[in-house]
């Protein structure tokens, strides 16, 4: 598994009953996770006093129950500065077990010694986008919410990137690939990290399961001569990291060459010093 464990603000401090309890900087959230079927005791005083606690329902969704939250506050990540809000479905902005392709793929960008164009595909609030662009890529970043792409520019003003060159899209992700392709526009790199369900800006329905092999296929014509590296992460509970692995190693590979690395991603609990799951990513590079 790999592990995002270079956090200082954000850490999991405990599981128990289907619940994570998490220090989000100076607030503590609870807040619900499918993969906590463990009934241990919460023994931790932090359990009695959170910020907020987000109860899910039975008949689908939930809803927050806030104890001194403010409507928003910062955590940072090294240089990188994040805003965070707690909004619908348990969500805060951000996915703070993505930490560990950030450093996998800045460290790879850092060391390239060359231009690197980076597209970041369903990119939500910014995270993979900033680290990219801290390391010294040109990123492209695209997602079809319009309020989370302004989301995103704020957390690039806040990293003291505003000026970094960084394309904001808003605009359906497979449908912004096939533009692409016809501009011949390609890309050193690409980061997509796609829902397992979704609804474009015009209604259009995403299905991971249906939709993910023809978008894999397509951005593999929008990778560069010399590609630097490919991530797909996933969120889906049916695929396994081997699922990711195939998808990469059929139609990257042999395009390119390379290798590819699949793997749980997760972060540690504190309380037991043991990996929570949080997903699956699958990592292509270049071999020189």
């Amino acid at each position: 598994m790999w592990i995002a464990d270079n956090w200082k603000d954000y850490m999991i401090l405990d599981t128990s009953k289907g619940e994570k309890l998490e220090r989000w900087g100076d607030y503590l959230l609870i807040r619900p996770d499918p993969q906590i079927i463990w009934d241990t005791p919460k023994i931790l005083k932090e359990w009695k006093k959170p910020n907020a606690h987000y109860h899910r329902s039975s008949k689908g969704g939930g809803k927050w129950e806030f104890f001194h939250l403010p409507e928003q506050w910062s955590i940072h990540y090294k240089d990188l500065t994040f805003h965070l809000k707690p909004f619908h479905f348990k969500h805060t902005g951000l996915f703070p077990e993505q930490a560990t392709n950030w450093d996998w793929f800045s460290e790879k960008i850092r060391q390239a010694n060359r231009p690197i164009k980076v597209l970041n595909l369903f990119a939500y609030t910014g995270g993979a986008t900033l680290a990219a662009a801290k390391a010294g890529a040109f990123v492209t970043h695209v997602d079809a919410a319009k309020g989370m792409v302004t989301w995103a520019k704020e957390n690039a003003v806040s990293s003291g990137l505003e000026q970094a060159p960084i394309r904001w899209i808003v605009d359906d992700c497979l449908k912004f690939v096939e533009r692409e392709i016809r501009r011949e526009n390609f890309y050193d790199a690409i980061i997509m990290d796609p829902p397992s369900y979704g609804r474009g800006p015009k209604g259009e329905i995403w299905k991971v399961e249906e939709a993910i092999h023809p978008l894999v296929e397509r951005c593999s014509r929008l990778l560069s001569e010399h590609p630097l590296f490919f991530l797909i992460n996933s969120y889906t509970t049916g695929f396994s990291p081997s699922v990711l692995t195939y998808l990469i190693g059929t139609e990257i590979v042999p395009k390119f060459g390379g290798k590819v690395q699949s793997d749980e991603i997760g972060l540690l609990v504190q309380n037991t010093n043991l990996p929570l799951p949080c997903g699956s990513s699958g990592r292509w590079e270049r071999i020189e």
